[in-house]
This record gives C-alpha cells, structure tokens and sequence, in this order.
C-alpha cells in the first residue's frame, strides 16, 4: 500500500493530475518545462486510463524509471475487472460504463500486452510519501483518510481511491489541516483550477474534458 521516494536521487520532481489517456498533452506539458528522464521524476496521482484518447500509451507509463504512480480507482477498476480467473462481467460492465470500453477494442497483441501492464499495476502504491529537502509530502488518488499522517497506517484502500467526503468538507469551510506531513496532493475529482485547502492540493483539473493538465514542480 506504501511506497517512499528519496528526492535527493532526482533533479527536479513534478506531481501531475489524473491523466486519462491525455498522453499527448502530457508529453506537451513535459517538454514545457524541459525535462530530462536520465535526472527527473514524475509522479502521477493515478487515473492513468480511460475516456482519453490513448489509454494503453498512459498504461505503458508505469514501465518508465522516470515514470511513478499511485493506483487510482479506475486502474482498481480495470484489475478487478481483469481478474486471475479471466474477465469478469460484473465488474467490466462498471469499468466500461466508466471509460473502460477501449480494452475491449483491442486487438489480441494489444489485450496481451495491456494485461501484462495490468499485472504491474497491482504493485502499484495506493500512497506514495516522498521526502524533498526538509519537507514531507503525500500523494494519495482521492483522499488520506485519517486526521494524522502516520507511515504504513491501516487506512481504508476503497476511500484512498474513491472518497470525496474530505474535499466536500473543505469547500463548505467545515475542512482542517492533516497532521504530520507538509502538503497531500490528490487528484480523483475534476477541477477547472487546482484547489488549495490547509496542507490538501487538488490537481485533477480534467484535462480529459478539454482543460489543462495540471503538472506541479515540487523539488
């Protein structure tokens, strides 16, 4: 469930929102701030798939060295859909009606090769603690569920990857820091800005409805 990430072993770390097979504006936002895979980092906070244009080229990501990510919930879609005993219909119905439609056009080489991605994305972190100078930052898909950070806590994996309750709180005013780290960043739900509540970012700002795709330097 957790990964942590030494800084000091990159030049630059950027935090980018909910991909969705925007691989192209991706790449766009990349070579905007010139950056160079033998010395940088990005960090994805999960949504790599569905609705966007190329979901398999967002799903090869997680084969990069420069490339990390958390799981977000529709890459727990997609493995509960892809199970080890085969497709599931119940839970591919879900993932389709949510953006999923694209692994059943494949053809086989392509299915085969999606499916090995699939198979990496199980050991993906639902939270990532990455360490940058004298700062401690969270990135999580949706939410941290608890009031104080603690390293390994047992936490909910369904409200990591799906609540929004946190974020509700925050833009009716009732919100409040989360003790023990400097900053969380999520993405989960789409923004037309990213948000800033206490220590919590949000920046999912739905670059595959047509807005910008958020990409933020933290070191």
């Amino acid at each position: 469930m957790y990964q942590r990430i030494d800084g000091r072993n990159w030049r630059h770390i950027y935090l980018v929102g909910d991909l969705h097979g925007c691989l192209a504006q991706f790449a766009g936002q990349l070579r905007k701030v010139r950056f160079d895979p033998w010395q940088d980092l990005v960090i994805s906070v999960g949504d790599l798939i569905d609705r966007g244009p190329d979901s398999p080229g967002c799903l090869a990501l997680i084969g990069k060295p420069w490339f990390r990510a958390v799981q977000g919930n529709h890459e727990v879609m997609a493995l509960n859909s892809l199970n080890d005993t085969g497709y599931d219909t119940e839970s591919g119905f879900l993932w389709e009606m949510n953006g999923g439609r694209w692994f059943r056009q494949l053809n086989e080489v392509q299915k085969q090769q999606a499916e090995k991605l699939f198979q990496r994305c199980k050991h993906l972190p639902l939270i990532i603690e990455l360490l940058v100078q004298d700062k401690r930052i969270i990135i999580a898909h949706a939410d941290y569920p608890l009031a104080h950070w603690v390293w390994q806590a047992d936490v909910d994996p369904g409200l990591v990857v799906w609540s929004r309750e946190r974020l509700q709180r925050n833009i009716q005013g009732k919100g409040e820091p989360i003790e023990g780290a400097d900053a969380f960043y999520f993405g989960h739900t789409p923004l037309k800005t990213p948000l800033r509540f206490f220590n919590q970012h949000y920046i999912d700002t739905g670059a595959v409805f047509g807005n910008t795709l958020t990409l933020v330097a933290v070191q």
